[in-house]
């Protein structure tokens, strides 16, 4: 059996996450026992939630354990199996975490899945068609419910999520106005992800900035609103929502350092009767088949086109994470492993 890199967190965070959380160790890999597979990972996937996992706090899911190999999504290939459902050879998706092998339980439900390449990149499994593309589906599709000419709009607009939210609701027949850092995202927003207008939150230091430049995008109001950021983002969008707008809360990545984020002007649920919901997308297994089908569908025809940024190796997993944290990313964040 293979050695196996691993990425362990080793303490947690005060405040701002540094590389020093995290320990590269080498472990042996167990023998395959009856039901088993191995699998090797070709990709990891680095995604926000995993920074309040850090913390030893009360959430949705229990905390990321300490001395303990990082959890978070994986695709690669069998390469060992004790088990009639997987041969070798077979390329699958999995929560294999931050490590080279994983040995998977293949009975255990939604453990591994195999992924079908011949017309989506493997890699793809961890954005536009995985986790990411299912959130966008859920939050836009169950949550804001979207009629054909209303105006959308969506933080975070060139990641993994907000890529896909944009074709999704295009195909809805909607508006849909992103917000993103920079001119370089703000341009490829437009440009390659079909989005009407995108708003770049870097020049604006306060949310009445940010939300006139949102009325100048959305002259008829917002009536959908995909949250990822939180803060000064979501006190801007509130100003301009319509009457019973609705609010799909997926991230709040502004305060995952802990710290508060205040709403400037909460009456405003109130006033124009929102509808503002959290949801948590493996709480909701159920709609995975339709969204993955439908995305899928999307990146065949060349309708999603999502963008990626690889970081190169196991070992650099650390600070390609704290850089997404950061917005220094470009697209779905990965980490090649092979």
């Amino acid at each position: 059996m293979p050695a196996n890199q691993q990425i362990l967190l080793d303490n947690r965070p005060a405040g701002e996450a540094v590389a020093s959380n995290f320990k590269l160790v080498t472990s042996d890999t167990p023998e395959l026992q009856d039901g088993e597979v191995l699998v090797r990972h070709h990709f990891l996937s680095l995604d926000p939630y995993m920074r309040g996992r850090m913390n030893d706090a009360k959430s949705y899911t229990a905390p990321q354990p300490l001395g303990q190999v990082m959890g978070g999504g994986t695709v690669g290939e069998v390469v060992q199996s004790r088990s009639p459902k997987f041969q070798p050879g077979d390329q699958v998706a999995g929560m294999g975490g931050w490590q080279q092998y994983s040995v998977v339980k293949a009975d255990q439900p939604g453990a591994l899945r195999k992924v079908d390449t011949s017309q989506v990149p493997l890699s793809h499994y961890l954005g536009a068609v995985g986790m990411p593309g299912v959130t966008a589906w859920y939050g836009l599709v169950k949550i804001i419910q979207p009629q054909a000419g209303e105006t959308l709009v969506v933080s975070a607009a060139t990641g993994a999520v907000g890529s896909a939210f944009a074709a999704l609701a295009k195909a809805r027949g909607c508006r849909v106005v992103g917000i993103a850092g920079g001119p370089e995202k703000c341009g490829y927003a437009v440009a390659e992800l079909g989005f009407d207008a995108c708003i770049d939150y870097k020049q604006h230091n306060n949310a009445a900035s940010l939300s006139k430049a949102l009325k100048a995008a959305c002259p008829d109001g917002i009536d959908g609103y995909f949250e990822n950021v939180g803060g000064m983002v979501l006190d801007a969008v509130l100003l301009r929502m319509n009457a019973f707008g609705r609010i799909a809360v997926c991230g709040m990545i502004a305060g995952y350092d802990g710290q508060p984020l205040p709403l400037a002007h909460p009456a405003l649920i109130l006033t124009n009767r929102l509808k503002v919901q959290g949801f948590i997308v493996s709480e909701h297994m159920d709609v995975w088949p339709e969204a993955l089908a439908e995305l899928g569908m999307l990146v065949g025809t060349g309708k999603l086109r999502p963008r990626e940024s690889v970081a190169q190796g196991l070992e650099a997993a650390p600070e390609a994470f704290l850089g997404l944290l950061k917005g220094k990313n470009f697209g779905k964040q990965l980490v090649k492993l092979i």
